[in-house]
């Protein structure tokens, strides 16, 4: 069987950069292809890190230019679209990168035949969860006052969103439901907790949040090779953290998903 054609979409970023590594190991699965807006590395990713992307596997395209976006997806079996303004630099930069860019995506996928697309989503879209209780008290390192069986936020759970950033990544959820269900696509969501160049938590009070470059790529890669008929899912990005208040079970059952890191090992 020949591998599968794959584009990386961000590849330049660091959770691109590194799915990208990831992946290469397995030159007989997968056919690696990337775009972004040039290729020099973002300053999140280890300054150790070179890019080596071959010219002819790689798109140089903004989000905003949808026909460049195209012929990126053109012949493409899977996309993974990781590109998007990742710090909420203002309203016009997640218009332009988050909101448009996304639609165009999605839909220069889907005018091409795309059979899936791994789209990311954010850690962010359930910030008011940690604002209230037991989930508040992990944030808080009051540990003790956290009952032993508290429920953990499963993906299908209410977004709860309070950024604009945030708000954006729950526009990027709807269009893949959108498209799995209106377009007959595959479309799933992984949510990145906080990964970092470093890999490993930079402080022991976000330990909770924290998500191992290597367990990132890894779902990204289980979401790829994940079986045809799965239509439509919302999986959290995050290590095996002793106060992990996200479910990975729904991850775990339908690709395969099992983290192999954890934050307080590497503190």
């Amino acid at each position: 069987m020949s591998p599968k054609k794959v584009l990386i979409t961000g590849v330049a970023g660091l959770i691109g950069y590194a799915t990208y590594r990831w992946l290469r190991r397995h030159p007989e699965r997968y056919e690696l292809y990337g775009l972004d807006q040039s290729r020099t590395l973002s300053d999140r990713v280890p300054p150790d890190w070179a890019f080596e992307i071959p010219a002819e596997r790689f798109f140089q395209c903004d989000l905003l230019d949808a026909a460049g976006l195209g012929r990126a997806v053109q012949g493409m079996e899977a996309v993974v679209h990781l590109a998007a303004d990742p710090a909420g630099r203002g309203w016009e930069s997640l218009l332009h990168n988050n909101i448009i860019g996304a639609y165009n995506v999605f839909e220069a996928s889907r005018l091409a035949g795309v059979k899936r697309i791994v789209a990311a989503s954010t850690i962010q879209v359930s910030t008011g969860n940690m604002q209230e209780e037991p989930y508040r008290a992990i944030v808080e390192g009051r540990t003790a006052e956290v009952p032993a069986d508290f429920p953990k936020v499963g993906g299908l759970d209410l977004p709860r969103p309070r950024n604009l950033y945030a708000a954006s990544k729950v526009w990027s959820e709807s269009l893949a439901q959108v498209y799995a269900f209106s377009h007959g696509m595959s479309c799933l969501c992984v949510r990145p907790g906080w990964v970092v160049a470093e890999d490993r938590s930079p402080r022991a009070d976000s330990a909770h949040l924290w998500c191992s470059q290597a367990d990132m790529a890894q779902l990204i890669q289980r979401c790829l090779d994940a079986p045809a008929d799965l239509r439509f899912a919302i999986y959290y990005g995050m290590s095996d953290n002793q106060w992990r208040w996200v479910d990975l079970e729904a991850a775990r059952l339908q690709v395969g998903y099992l983290p192999a890191d954890r934050a307080e090992d590497r503190l």
